[in-house]
């Protein structure tokens, strides 16, 4: 059966008597139908006392797939099937995705979120509100320039875009403000996808409304005589924080199994921050003994944003890590071709086996020693699994085959039972890759060389004098949220496996100072995504009876 089939099939539980599990009353959810709800802040603005984090990332990406949600919703049932009382925290998904080649954000087989259509269209209308806040900022900066207003803006130094929840190459690079003078000030702009705007991390890193308030503000929309000018500076932030109140409140759902999911914000951890928000995960640890939450993409990308820019800010630490792998994507990283990935080869796996020793070799500089999840495929021989299990044995790293797809929570147990004895026997402590107060540039240079296995960085011109301008204006502080390829743990998207000796190429700098983060533009990486040749977008439709078919 399809994802969408297995999902309908599911007898999911009403969205109160999930809360219950959590010990949040009926009175307290604010119910979206029968199935989904949000919950109230206050859940998630004290910091968690009580609650094991664990963090589940990934290799780097191939078109072979890994399966890092379905793993993790997997655990999740897993954990509950031990007796753990054990709660997910999860990014919501983009459309573009959705419609464009990924898919959606809510797993797979008999290891998925529910319910599965309404969370991968519409779902709460959260990136709706981001994307609406976003168009309102740029709207009243265009009223703001148009009418003249005091403080003056440079029109050659504007900073802020414009966004939509879509793959749309075409709205990568505009011409806007056409057809005279009471249409504003023509010139060259753009788009990038909703969650790419510096507001989705906003909503993602918030403690409350207040502090919402201030972050929008200060959104730094361009230059002008007098310095920097904010989103506060055109008097902005307090509609767009009217716009996005309700979506700052997490959302509450269920697994198939009628486990607890918080999922929230986040998606695009290649362009974006990728994690989900941080007011989700402090009160799945407040209001469970255990939290599973991921990081997207590969560890390169959203693991190392969500120690080194979530776990910052929140204050928060994960108590174990699981890598999750499949041996069609080692084999694709050693060189095999998409359609030779079924068939056994030993010397593949071994030589895209680097990838993974990669991602290993960065948990450990974070003091995280990871469990490996073979997510498990029906192609996969014995002789594989036990040459992968024998590879991560040889780093001192345990490998757990997770069969969640096919059997759900009881195809996740052994993975399960390997992470409750790393929660009961091992402790963490909070260790990053930079210093807050080191340089920009060298914050970069420290990911790139430290991390991505780069010699040294090479800036463009005009990143390296934003980067002054940005250091010069706002200080050291500012924390870095790459934008680079997913396909590979370098800038190059051809460079599989583990690359190293190469330059590190940053041509472009965005500022996101609301967030606290700037964003280095690695190689050839845009933050608005295109359709591939045959978008998923073909082949979803409505039957007669209003049933979507075809959405996974």
């Amino acid at each position: 059966m399809t994802d969408i089939e297995i999902a309908r099939k599911a007898q999911a539980l009403p969205i109160v008597e999930i809360a219950a599990k959590l010990g949040i009353s009926s009175e307290e959810l604010e119910v979206y139908g029968k199935y989904k709800a949000k919950i109230p802040l206050n859940y998630g603005q004290e910091q968690p006392k009580k609650g094991k984090l664990v963090l589940v990332s990934a290799v780097s990406p191939t078109p072979a797939g890994e399966g890092k949600t379905t793993c993790t919703i997997g655990l999740l049932d897993g954990l509950a099937k031990i007796g753990k009382k054990a709660a997910a925290a999860l990014r919501e998904p983009s459309l573009g995705p959705v419609f464009g080649m990924k898919g959606g954000a809510t797993g797979g087989g008999y290891a998925q979120a529910l319910p599965m259509e309404d969370i991968n269209l519409h779902f709460t209308g959260d990136i709706y509100a981001v994307e609406r806040a976003h168009n309102l900022l740029a709207a009243l900066l265009d009223n703001h320039l148009h009418h003249k207003l005091s403080p003056e803006i440079d029109l050659r130094q504007l900073f802020f875009k414009r966004v939509i929840d879509m793959n749309d190459r075409a709205l990568r690079q505009t011409t806007i403000a056409l057809g005279g003078k009471a249409n504003g000030f023509p010139r060259e702009s753009g788009f990038d996808i909703t969650a790419a705007s510096e507001i989705m991390a906003i909503l993602c890193l918030a403690n409350g409304y207040e502090d919402l308030t201030e972050r929008v503000g200060n959104i730094v929309l361009g230059q002008g005589k007098e310095g920097l000018i904010r989103a506060k500076d055109i008097k902005a932030q307090g509609a767009m924080t009217a716009l996005l109140r309700d979506a700052l409140k997490p959302n509450l759902v269920q697994s198939l199994e009628g486990n607890p999911i918080l999922m929230h914000g986040g998606p695009f951890a290649n362009i974006a921050q990728g994690t989900n928000s941080l007011l989700a995960t402090k009160a799945a640890m407040n209001l469970a003994d255990i939290t599973v939450t991921e990081a997207g993409f590969g560890f390169d990308l959203g693991g190392e944003k969500f120690i080194d820019i979530k776990c910052r800010v929140g204050g928060i630490f994960p108590d174990a890590l699981v890598l999750v792998a499949t041996i069609r994507a080692l084999k694709y990283h050693g060189g095999l071709g998409l359609k030779e990935l079924d068939k056994t080869d030993l010397e593949a796996l071994r030589k895209g086996f680097s990838n993974l020793k990669h991602h290993i070799g960065n948990a450990l500089k974070f003091g995280l020693q990871p469990i490996v999840a073979i997510n498990h495929f029906v192609s996969d021989s014995d002789e594989e699994v036990k040459l992968l299990q024998q590879l991560c044995k040889d780093e001192g790293v345990e490998a757990v085959v997770s069969k969640a797809w096919a059997q759900g929570g009881a195809g996740a147990i052994e993975l399960a039972e390997a992470v409750s004895r790393v929660l009961e026997t091992t402790s963490t402590h909070p260790k990053f890759l930079y210093e807050t107060e080191a340089g920009l540039e060298d914050k970069i240079r420290s990911i790139a060389t430290s991390y991505y296995g780069a010699n040294d960085i090479e800036l463009s011109s005009q990143a390296k004098r934003k980067l002054q301008l940005f250091e010069s204006y706002l200080g050291k502080s500012l924390l870095v949220c790459m934008a680079k390829t997913q396909k590979s743990i370098s800038d190059d998207p051809a460079r599989l496996g583990s690359p190293a000796d190469y330059a590190f190429k940053i041509n472009d700098v965005e500022l996101s100072a609301g967030a606290g983060f700037i964003v280095p533009i690695a190689g050839e990486m845009m933050r608005m995504p295109g359709l591939p040749i045959r978008p998923a977008a073909h082949d979803i439709f409505v039957d007669a009876q209003g049933n979507i078919q075809g959405l996974f």
